[in-house]
């Protein structure tokens, strides 16, 4: 009975502290969804179909606007393969309630958006995304310069005919999502290298972040 009783007490103090800092994620937000979406408009009009140019132009205007010392200037690039789909990101910041990367893949991939504990904006850059709702006849198409919304909660297909690259941007809670990242590693492709090199930046701009006060 005192186990009950101290299992219901603890649920109820995390379930309080979530909802209390849930209610007061904006004040740790360092990006904007707006400005990212038009940031990535001014990088396409000025680079076209240039990826690479569209990339270092976001980087370059996120490191005057936002500081270098919150964002990962090393371009990493690491497989990813979570809900189906494979392809590849640079991770250009981490935090517990924000994540902001470069992802995408030059020959396609399809597969389940996950559910997620944050909003997703998925800020097309190059090439065309697909996405499909049950229900829906017809698909929801994401050309360069839109941006897809995936609202926290949600669940989605989604698909990448040929090469499409967007920069993504996840505001809420990040650490419930590795969950969904770190999935695939375990039921089938078993690459755990790409495993570490995931964990080992993710967790190196966490933690340099929380060291100076961004959550």
């Amino acid at each position: 009975m005192r186990v009950l009783s101290f299992l219901i007490a603890l649920v109820a103090l995390l379930t309080g502290v979530y909802k209390y800092f849930d209610s007061r994620l904006e004040q740790f937000y360092i990006f904007d969804p707006a400005h990212l979406h038009n940031l990535s408009q001014r990088a396409i009009a000025a680079h076209g179909n240039d990826t690479r140019s569209i990339v270092n132009y976001i980087v370059a205007e996120l490191d005057e606007k936002v500081g270098a010392t919150h964002l990962n200037k090393e371009e990493e690039w690491v497989f990813n393969n979570a809900g189906g789909a494979m392809g590849a990101m640079y991770i250009i910041h981490a935090s517990i309630t924000e994540y902001l990367i470069i992802f995408g893949t030059a020959i396609g991939t399809e597969g389940h958006t996950g559910r997620h504990t944050a909003d997703d904006y998925f800020n097309i850059l190059t090439g065309t995304q697909l996405a499909y709702v049950p229900g829906s006849y017809e698909p929801e198409v994401y050309p360069p310069g839109s941006v897809h919304h995936l609202h926290r909660g949600d669940v989605k297909q989604y698909k990448m005919d040929s090469s499409c690259f967007a920069l993504e941007y996840a505001r809420g809670w990040i650490p419930p999502m590795l969950f969904f990242g770190y999935a695939d590693t375990f039921s089938s492709t078993l690459d755990f290298p790409t495993l570490w090199d995931t964990s080992r930046i993710t967790g190196r701009e966490m933690i340099a972040n929380a060291l100076k006060g961004k959550f």
